[in-house]
């Protein structure tokens, strides 16, 4: 089958590489039908998360039909059946998923040992995101093998299309929690920081909230158009201060939730002097992430505010002002996304029309233009705020 592999930093290609097969009892094969590119993707393709190695399949967005089950399967999920993928990989029977906190499953990180080494305790496996998360083979490729199927995918409703339902594995229920983190009420005033597809749909998820005002930050013209067709005042942070502007919308008070949409890999800018100091310790490997977002953040929330965390951070952040943080009582929120939790709810809410995801979509390709679309997508050439892949 044709597959998008790793091959090392800045380096994806279309390979042939062989059929997934049946491994395990709870196993399912899928014939992906529409995979994504998400912007921490790129993460991987920038070499920023550790333990990739030549030869990964890459992709955690994805969805498509099932060809194949193991003997383990229970009934719930049949050859035929049009299913959505979790990027998390859930057992449903260990401590954490029991209780609902499914991106932190106890049992499907197949190198768990690497994990607890690096966090103390293990997360879930994940698709095509490292082996410090598993080392599973990702789904932007032909045809993908489920670990754990009867607990790890989402039934597509009938009649939904493709590009409505792919979303529910990543990056609309990652906007989804990071608004609800915020518990908003509708006297509050929302800040997104970067308007990347996460942050697109953290900011129609305010809405649906509730939040009485919300404000999009992002350089892009395109993403902050976008951002104010869904409801958000737009702020250039290439053009004006973010501070100032925060102050003055806010009657000086800051916004009361701020949610992080950008993760480790902040913009570097001359203008915003830590974000280079940043980008030049990440070079010479002195700290892994680039913080300047968060400094930016914990600034300017209001008092007693809260912080939501849906952008990937990898490891180490210098300068976390915790002083600033810890007077200000602020209160933070952050993870992986818990994509079980919130998938019914929000596939209904598709249904119903009260939001339709594949807004966001601007591009979509085959797999052996997806190498390329990459870096259009790094790039942000042609508008591209979110790539679509049909194998």
């Amino acid at each position: 089958m044709k597959a998008i592999v790793w091959h090392g930093k800045e380096d994806v290609r279309c390979d042939t590489v062989s059929d997934p097969e049946i491994e395990e009892p709870r196993d399912a094969i899928i014939k992906v039908t529409s995979c994504a590119i998400c912007g921490s993707d790129l993460h991987l393709f920038h070499n920023f998360i550790p333990a990739m190695m030549p030869g990964d399949i890459m992709g955690h967005e994805m969805m498509g039909e099932v060809v194949e089950v193991g003997s383990g399967i229970n009934g719930n999920l049949r050859k035929g059946d049009r299913i959505v993928v979790p990027f998390t990989i859930t057992c449903g029977e260990c401590h954490q998923c029991r209780r609902g906190n499914w991106s932190v499953c106890e049992r499907t990180n197949r190198k768990k040992e690497l994990a607890e080494k690096a966090f103390g305790h293990t997360t879930a496996g994940l698709f095509g995101y490292s082996h410090l998360t598993g080392g599973y083979p990702g789904g932007q490729a032909e045809y993908l093998r489920v670990p754990f199927a009867d607990s790890t995918h989402i039934k597509v409703p009938d009649g939904m299309p493709d590009d409505q339902a792919l979303f529910l594995g990543d990056i609309l229920p990652t906007g989804w929690q990071a608004a609800v983190q915020c518990d908003i009420e509708r006297t509050d005033t929302v800040a997104v920081w970067g308007c990347g597809p996460v942050g697109q749909m953290a900011i129609r998820s305010a809405v649906l909230l509730g939040a009485e005002q919300i404000i999009a930050i992002d350089r892009l013209p395109e993403r902050l158009s976008m951002a104010e067709a869904g409801g958000a005042v737009a702020i250039n942070f290439e053009t004006e201060s973010v501070i100032e502007r925060l102050n003055e919308l806010t009657d000086n008070r800051g916004p009361d939730k701020c949610i992080d949409a950008t993760g480790l890999e902040a913009h570097v800018s001359l203008t915003h002097p830590d974000s280079v100091y940043d980008r030049a310790k990440q070079m010479f490997m002195l700290a892994n992430d680039r913080a300047h977002v968060l400094r930016e953040m914990i600034y300017v929330c209001r008092p007693v505010g809260t912080i939501s965390i849906p952008g990937v951070y990898s490891g180490l952040a210098d300068k976390f002002p915790i002083g600033i943080a810890m007077n200000k009582g602020l209160s933070f929120r952050m993870g992986q996304t818990h994509v079980k939790r919130w998938a019914d709810d929000l596939s209904k809410r598709i249904e119903d029309g009260e939001i339709d995801p594949s807004f966001v979509i601007t591009h979509t390709v085959d797999l052996d233009a997806a190498p390329e679309m990459y870096k259009v997508f790094r790039d942000k050439r042609d508008s591209c705020i979110k790539v679509v892949v049909k194998p």
